[in-house]
């Protein structure tokens, strides 16, 4: 007999059905396409100056002699991208330690598109760019959007077989690794030695504790975001390298094994049931209670805090981070009174032919050497679909865009560069679906 689960109207209609949306695979890509249109719309209206104004407002702190005051436009890029860019670190962790980049065999594949797909993009731009002052965007059109990419081949569903979505996945992940990378490299402003020596400092106490096996995740958190965030914001290096490295810092391992874990809660559960094994009190004794206590604790303890981490914030990054970011960032004035500059084309072609080249052409002749076998399902037009999908270069790119031009120089860049991001990600994103959804299985 299937147990009464009592639910009420509240869950019934509302937490339930909010839960099961949000827990779909292209949920979060719908939100943030969303918040995309909305952005846009606003900064094509006639409500457009009020719209930038509410980015530009002023918001900080004071401490004694010490103040920190910044744009609601730079707390959002530099402190709340700071929590996406942390669980992207904590996705990194996870591939690396035991995911689909835990070996060379599996990783090697989507390693090498990644490197391609970065590379072709970055030369195609510096073709049309290079020697003027457009030049420093080259970073721009090397990223992919795994949050749109993914939501996009979730929507075609069983038509495509799950070694594909890995390969797309782990490509991704490679791909932020790269763009992290880049701006860690080349996206950084003076650096003050004496903030970077405490962040650096501070990253090693944390890898000390984790090697020590202090495992708390509040005490992570607040020497990562308290400390090495504030740090790397004061020392030049962009503020979001703090929050992969803080990533890479959490603990990876649980303090219980799985079989440990399996044995005591069954042995939980039973004694739980033959407590009350007709169900005709509904409330619960004190035991109970007392059991249910020991069976969450041992959750915890058999849950990786890295995973814990990673699962829980996921939601908070999905539908509320990155929209946010696109409501902040994707506000781009659609004109072509100028014409398509040089920035725009070098935007939306590396994106768009630059990862076709880089991503399917480098995978497709490695396969047709026999150098690496192809995922199982692989063929060539779902992989020409793929690399479209990769072009899809939306949140990422948006960031890198935001550091790579000076925009009281140059402020017309911005939006020449956001305006190739926009097309390449529609165009890629439509024409990958429509390849994806006609090839045979």
């Amino acid at each position: 007999m299937e147990p009464n689960l009592n639910l009420s109207p509240v869950d019934k209609y509302i937490v339930n059905p909010v839960n099961h949306f949000i827990s779909k695979s292209t949920t979060s890509g719908m939100v943030l396409f969303v918040a995309a249109v909305v952005a846009i719309f606003f900064a094509n209206s006639p409500w457009a100056e009020a719209y930038h104004s509410i980015w530009k407002h002023q918001i900080g702190f004071s401490f004694g002699d010490f103040e920190l005051k910044m744009s609601l436009h730079h707390w959002i890029n530099d402190g709340l991208m700071a929590i996406f860019f942390f669980v992207v670190g904590l996705e990194l962790k996870r591939e690396l330690s035991n995911g689909e980049l835990a070996s060379p065999k599996k990783a090697a594949l989507p390693i090498i598109a990644a490197i391609g797909g970065m590379l072709f993009p970055a030369l195609i731009y510096i073709f049309f760019n290079g020697g003027t002052g457009a030049a420093h965007g080259w970073g721009i059109p090397m990223a992919t959007d795994i949050a749109f990419a993914l939501g996009v081949l979730y929507l075609l569903g069983n038509k495509i077989p799950l070694s594909l979505k890995v390969f797309l996945t782990a490509l991704a992940i490679v791909d932020d690794l790269g763009a992290v990378m880049v701006i860690a490299l080349f996206y950084t402003s003076e650096l003050n030695l004496l903030y970077l020596s405490i962040g650096i400092a501070l990253f090693a106490l944390l890898l000390i504790c984790n090697r020590l096996g202090f495992k708390s995740p509040i005490f992570y958190a607040i020497i990562g975001i308290g400390g090495i965030w504030l740090a790397f914001l004061l020392s030049g290096v962009h503020a979001t390298i703090a929050a992969v490295l803080a990533a890479f810092a959490i603990p990876a391992n649980a303090r219980i094994n799985e079989q440990f874990f399996s044995f005591k809660m069954n042995e939980l559960r039973q004694r739980f049931y033959k407590l009350d094994p007709e169900d005709k009190d509904p409330n619960l004794t004190g035991e109970q209670i007392h059991l249910i206590e020991e069976m969450r604790s041992l959750t915890k303890d058999a849950l990786p805090p890295s995973q814990r981490l990673e699962h829980g914030m996921h939601s908070f990054v999905a539908f509320i981070v990155m929209p946010i970011f696109a409501l902040c960032n994707a506000a781009i004035p659609i004109s072509f009174s100028d014409g398509i500059t040089n920035v725009t084309i070098g935007v939306a072609l590396g994106l768009l032919l630059g990862k076709v080249i880089g991503v399917f052409g480098l995978v497709a002749a490695i396969i047709k050497l026999k150098w690496i076998p192809k995922p199982e399902g692989m063929t060539m037009s779902k992989l020409l679909g793929i690399s479209l999908l990769a072009s899809i270069g939306f949140t990422m790119s948006l960031f890198i865009t935001e550091l790579a031009f000076d925009v009281n120089k140059h402020p017309e860049y911005l939006d020449q560069a956001k305006m190739g991001i926009i097309l390449a990600s529609v165009v890629g994103g439509l024409l990958g679906y429509l390849i994806l959804n006609r090839s045979k299985n």
